[in-house]
């Protein structure tokens, strides 16, 4: 088996082994150097992944915008680690209402593993939080979370070379095309669309915090999700990011329009 073809089946270590020999076999080509950047993501091996972004920066124009959307990128997703790890806080977009302060605080203590101290904090912070009602695909709901009990009723973003969390409540719509490169199993391209009228591209992560460290093929692949209970309703995710609402969980891949209506 080549390499793509390890990857469709989930053997992601064989498949960067075969992927370097190919490479040794025909150093000059550039399709298997982007492949193993973009394989280095999926592995969460961001420093070998800058590396091959650097070599193949100057090699033609694609790969020169490539890599100055994702330096950045990369660089937003370190910062992303230490927050998860609760060395660093994110920042939020748009003026931060004290519900979003609650939910800062329960993560951390999540790192810390206070898993019913966070609890508390996060229920209160829940039950502050605005609904916001709109249409996923069309479909529409009265309300809409993260199903992972670290973001509710946040979302996870990079605009502009910054990490942020957003509040479904910032959001008039979100708009993506279907997933065609490895790349955007773990950053999903999407233009934003603000509350205030203003609209900019950016990314969302497509798998939850510490993904990247499971062994299993397909939560790394973003094709399932599995989840960890902790304290009650305490639930944390790996693999595919879950949005539900209350008529429906969708997977954050299957999102081509995501459209809210700002409460009253």
């Amino acid at each position: 088996m080549n390499s793509a073809e390890l990857v469709q089946a989930g053997r992601l270590e064989e498949a960067l082994a075969a992927l370097q020999t190919e490479i040794r076999h025909k150093p000059e080509d550039t399709r298997l150097r982007l492949f193993l950047f973009q394989l280095n993501c999926i592995l969460g091996r961001l420093d070998k992944a800058l590396t091959q972004l650097q070599a193949i920066a100057s090699l033609d124009a694609e790969t020169m915008l490539m890599a100055q959307i994702f330096r950045p990128v990369i660089a937003c997703e370190l910062l992303r680690r230490d927050v998860f790890a609760g060395k660093r806080t994110p920042i939020i977009f748009g003026e931060p209402m004290e519900w979003v302060g609650l939910l800062v605080r329960a993560n951390e203590l999540i790192a810390k593993g206070e898993f019913t101290a966070a609890a508390e904090l996060r229920a209160q912070a829940f039950d502050a939080a605005p609904a916001t009602a709109g249409k996923i695909n069309g479909e529409p709901f009265e309300w809409i979370a993260d199903a992972d009990s670290r973001f509710g009723p946040m979302l996870e973003a990079i605009i502009e070379g910054k990490y942020y969390w957003v509040p479904f409540c910032r959001v008039q719509k979100i708009e993506s095309e279907k997933p065609s490169d490895l790349r955007d199993l773990v950053w999903m391209p999407v233009q934003f669309t603000w509350t205030n009228g203003g609209s900019v591209p950016g990314h969302i992560p497509v798998r939850y915090p510490g993904t990247e460290e499971s062994a299993d093929g397909p939560l790394r692949l973003a094709r399932q999700t599995g989840w960890c209970q902790q304290a009650g309703d305490t639930f944390l995710g790996m693999g595919l990011r879950v949005l539900a609402t209350d008529a429906n969980e969708y997977s954050l891949l299957e999102c081509r329009a995501l459209e809210l209506t700002p409460a009253a």
